[in-house]
């Protein structure tokens, strides 16, 4: 950079001495004051504690006996995003409903065995200890539909505009590596959907003494075109041999993945946001919820 400061300073002949000029001077002690004035950085501002969302119905679970009927870690730390910490309790329900029974309602798939999954839960502890029943069960289901005949979904077309009454193939966890390739082949190049059915099960004063609410989320992942060989490659790491559609895409599975339209926390196991906003209008349309002991 040109040095103003030198130029000045200069002698303006052989052997000659500048005379000092003070206003020279001046400005040669402040732009030395400046440069040895301590900047502010981004290390120096303290971190301030995250405090917890006060949103209403993340308030009422503080102190209530909340479980998650299911052994997934990931839908378990999803939940801690927002401070849910609940009492893992895993469903023994069989998951054996059939699928052609929802042959044309795909997404009451997941909603049913959620809903399953959540009643053999809370009617179990309740059993086992009436005087520590859950004050609210969450349980969940996911799976995956692969359309049976729509390569894939043109750029802002939506899920239903592109697929409509199509037929689809549920996908639930591989049975096997096998089982894992067929998915992962029939994935390649098209737009799949994830969904996942949310029961939130809770008591109440009458019969049967506890009541279900539901509901379904929905996301589409689209997928690039992936060869025989990367798809190999990818189940030897034997990731995702246990999620649905047999893919992580929160792990390396993510690079076989172009893009996700929805909530990304859907595809990972639990739609936390559509969660949250479910259990505010259900606390506020439903005076049993959190209330009864």
């Amino acid at each position: 950079m040109f040095n103003l400061f030198k130029l000045f300073s200069s002698g303006h002949g052989s052997g000659s001495v500048a005379e000092k000029d003070p206003a020279m001077e001046a400005l040669k002690a402040a732009a030395s004051a400046n440069a040895n004035e301590k900047q502010p950085s981004s290390t120096n501002i303290p971190a301030l504690p995250i405090q917890p969302l006060n949103l209403p119905s993340l308030a009422k679970l503080r102190g209530k006996h909340v479980v998650l009927a299911s052994s997934s870690p990931r839908r378990r730390d999803i939940l801690a995003q927002v401070g849910i910490h609940p009492h893992v309790v895993p469903s023994t329900f069989a998951e054996t409903l059939s699928k052609e029974d929802f042959a044309h309602d795909a997404h009451a798939y997941p909603i049913n065995t959620a809903t399953e999954k959540g009643k053999e839960v809370y009617e179990r502890m309740v059993m086992e200890d009436d005087k520590n029943s859950p004050d609210l069960v969450i349980s969940a289901d996911t799976v995956v539909l692969v359309p049976d005949n729509a390569p894939s979904l043109s750029k802002g077309q939506s899920w239903d505009e592109a697929h409509g009454e199509m037929s689809y193939s549920v996908c639930e966890k591989p049975i096997d590596k096998a089982d894992q390739y067929r998915m992962l082949a029939d994935a390649s190049g098209r737009s799949l959907q994830v969904v996942t059915g949310v029961c939130i099960t809770y008591p109440t004063l009458q019969a049967p003494g506890y009541a279900q609410r539901t509901f379904a989320n929905a996301t589409t992942v689209h997928f690039f075109d992936i060869d025989p060989y990367t798809i190999d490659r990818y189940i030897d790491t034997n990731e995702g041999i246990d999620r649905a559609g047999g893919f992580a895409v929160q792990g390396l599975g993510a690079f076989m993945v172009e893009g996700i339209t929805g909530d990304y926390n859907n595809v990972v196991g639990f739609p936390l946001a559509e969660f949250v906003r479910f259990l505010d209008t259900l606390i506020e349309n439903d005076e049993d919820v959190l209330q009864v002991e």
